[in-house]
This record gives structure tokens, C-alpha cells and sequence, in this order.
């Protein structure tokens, strides 16, 4: 893991972009064209980045298949 000073900042242009550091891409090895989702949380924000459909095999490998909610239990 990276160690990144709190210092760190990036301004907000007045076209609403932040540059990310490069300290930080290269730590989480963000590309260029990634896509993120941005969750609210009290005065900040996180950003994560949405991961890609492969990455997402064997996820629920392990899940406990008990008490399973459909959709048709839902309102």
C-alpha cells in the first residue's frame, strides 16, 4: 500500500475535473478510460472504480443459499 500524505490535494477546475495523483494511479493501477462510481458519505465522497464483468467471476463462490429473497417476496 501506498503511503500518501494528507497534504495530497487536487483542485476542482471550473469544468468540475479533479486530477488524480499519480502516486495514486500507479498504486491502484487506474487507467486512463476506467470507469468509477462515486458513493456519498457525510462530507466526502469515495470513489471507487467499477470493476470490469470478468473480474466479477466466483464473487458468491461460498454463499450461503439459505433464506434466499427473490424478487417476488418484494414489494
Amino acid at each position: 500500500m501506498i503511503k500518501v500524505r494528507m497534504s495530497t490535494t487536487a483542485t476542482l477546475s471550473s469544468k468540475f475535473q479533479i486530477c488524480i495523483p499519480k502516486a495514486i494511479r500507479e498504486d491502484q493501477h487506474w487507467q486512463a478510460g476506467q470507469k468509477f462510481v462515486f458513493i456519498p458519505k457525510g462530507t466526502g465522497v469515495l470513489v471507487i472504480p467499477v470493476p470490469k464483468f470478468d473480474e466479477l467471476a466466483g464473487i458468491a463462490k461460498g454463499a450461503n443459499k439459505q433464506n434466499y429473497r427473490d424478487r417476488k417476496d418484494r414489494y
